[in-house]
């Protein structure tokens, strides 16, 4: 007997009888997934390696290093491991220019690069013919590719290069030749202070006094404020003033040091680096100790391979002496100059792109895994030891035209002596040149220089005069940044190299603000040309400094607007 309910179901006309589609099991993950041999391979990379998300580009390093390139197959067996989305990997590993991701069944890069500087210095000693020559006596070699890149941090011999990680001063056909043929493809290591010879010259002297309460907190950031010491990687925010905000957050506090000094020009941190590693180490751990900061993040460029090695080795003799100490942590950064920027670098050391924040709040309120971070560049801290120990007037005494300190320029270009110049804050251009470059190169004569890398604008050699410090350039639409002083001469043309910096800054444009992304783009374009439309470009310069999110994209028209402005017959 049927019921009402088997009658009313019997009158119901089905929308569909097809059977529903059969959904994923709660268990089974979404996605591509990873096959077993990938699991296995990248295992034995990590090898016992924390998986936490901020190593994330120390393990694309990895993969990076052991394969010649990122395999598809293995980002997604690292998104796996990491627990992170592939999205993710994916997005953070084709923002950084020394990463090469191949997708699988294409074919992959050559083993090798050869990577030839294209900025300002390296441009002028002809590192485009260079090139050229290399391209054509290399083309039968499938085991090696040779591309033009950014500056690589050796502009006092140019025109540089890289045989991997092999650097190759004054570069040309038979010096690359010869590096291959012998197969120097790694850095070359040079001899530096080790931790010994430091400790026997007063090393870690002055942070032993801090620790048995011998010396305190407050005497060591009076001693930085009275000796003017400034932040060295470009802002110039005062030293002493940044240690006392900070101490004043709440705990727990870090410290992370920027060694990313990625401006064409600069190489001073390098220099340090591969003399006196410990001097700016100590400095970092007394700086770590006054903010009461619990560790220590070092952020080293990628192209830097001669100073990752000196670190690496030198921090583990330094753990194994002293092993109290707080951590230190060293993140090798990939090829990208936007991390030079504090905020951008923090987001890096986090394992994600380089996108600088909008700020406030501010690194030192919010920074590195959302603490108070103190961040300094290698020079600042650099200078931590001699200022305390031996007084602030030992700093002080020197200068001219009324500024005090002293200044580390790394100087370049036209000049006999390019290098890095330790020289009285306030000198001038000409000064710096015939006093510390041994003059102009034969035959050239001075006709402008960039006082503070390719950002900073340029000058014509009527201004060379002018004091070469912070807080003098800025109403001649320069600055002093990290005292990057690239010299040209009759020989150059200055909107040839406004032109090279404008590439740059296209080219390491992070792409998060559409002023900085679409403006670069579009001033490389209006430059090419053989007449510059000057009051568009004017324009377009005014939106870039005023709606940029960071100072890239705010300092890139500065060497376009100095050209219009003092170099006026290249465009009659």
């Amino acid at each position: 007997m049927s019921t009402a309910a088997d009658e009313h179901a019997a009158r119901v006309i089905p929308i569909h009888t097809a059977a529903p589609a059969r959904r994923k099991p709660r268990h089974e993950a979404k996605g591509r997934q990873p096959t077993a041999e990938a699991i296995a391979a990248l295992r034995r990379l990590l090898s016992e390696a924390p998986r936490r998300r901020d190593l994330l580009i120390e393990h694309l390093h990895r993969v990076q290093d052991s394969r010649g390139h990122l395999p598809e197959s293995l980002l997604v067996a690292l998104a796996h491991e990491m627990g992170l989305s592939l999205a993710h990997v994916y997005e953070v590993a084709s923002f950084y220019h020394h990463f090469d991701i191949v997708k699988d069944g294409a074919p992959a890069p050559p083993q090798l690069t050869v990577r030839v500087c294209e900025s300002l210095g390296c441009a002028m000693a002809g590192s485009a013919a260079l090139k050229q020559q290399l391209v054509e006596a290399l083309s039968t070699r499938a085991d090696v590719r040779v591309v033009g890149v950014p500056c690589i941090g050796r502009c006092d011999t140019a025109p540089a290069a890289a045989v991997g990680q092999h650097a190759v001063d004054h570069a040309d056909l038979p010096s690359i030749d010869a590096a291959l043929a012998q197969g120097r493809v790694l850095a070359h290591v040079p001899a530096v202070v080790g931790l010994a010879a430091y400790v026997e010259r007063g090393g870690y002297r002055l942070l032993d006094e801090l620790h048995a309460g011998l010396r305190s907190a407050d005497s060591v950031i009076a001693a930085l404020s009275d000796a003017g010491l400034r932040g060295l990687g470009g802002a110039g925010f005062p030293a002493g003033r940044k240690w006392d905000i900070v101490r004043k957050q709440p705990a727990p506090r870090l410290v992370a040091v920027n060694i990313d000094e990625g401006e064409p020009g600069t190489f001073k941190d390098r220099f340090y680096l591969e003399r006196d590693p410990h001097r700016f180490i100590e400095g970092t751990l007394i700086a770590a100790h006054c903010v009461g900061a619990e560790a220590v993040y070092l952020y080293l460029r990628d192209e830097y391979a001669a100073g990752r090695a000196i670190l690496e080795r030198e921090l583990a003799a330094l753990r194994a002496a002293r092993p109290e100490l707080p951590p230190i942590h060293l993140r090798r950064g990939a090829g990208a100059y936007i991390c030079g920027e504090e905020s951008a670098m923090i987001e890096s050391l986090e394992g994600r792109r380089g996108w600088p924040r909008l700020r406030p709040p501010y690194v030192a309120e919010v920074g590195l895994f959302g603490r108070p971070t103190l961040e300094h560049n290698l020079e600042t801290l650099h200078w931590v030891r001699d200022i305390v120990e031996q007084g602030p007037a030992s700093f002080t005494q020197h200068g001219r035209r009324g500024r005090r300190g002293l200044r580390s320029f790394s100087l370049s270009g036209r000049v006999k002596k390019p290098g890095m110049h330790l020289a009285p804050a306030g000198i001038s251009l000409r000064e710096l040149v015939d006093e510390y470059g041994g003059g102009m190169q034969d035959g050239h004569v001075l006709y402008g220089y960039f006082p503070g890398g390719a950002s900073g604008g340029m000058l014509p050699a009527s201004l060379a005069h002018l004091p070469l410090d912070f807080d003098t350039l800025q109403t001649h639409g320069c600055f002093i940044g990290s005292a990057a002083v690239v010299v040209f001469s009759q020989a150059d043309r200055a909107r040839d190299l406004a032109l090279n910096a404008m590439r740059f800054f296209e080219h390491e444009s992070c792409g998060q603000c559409t002023p900085c992304r679409e403006g670069t783009q579009r001033a490389v374009e209006l430059m090419s040309r053989d007449r510059w439309d000057r009051p568009l470009l004017e324009e377009l310069s005014a939106v870039m400094m005023d709606a940029s999110i960071c100072g890239l994209g705010q300092a890139a028209p500065n060497p376009l607007l100095c050209a219009m402005k003092y170099f006026p017959q290249e465009f009659e």
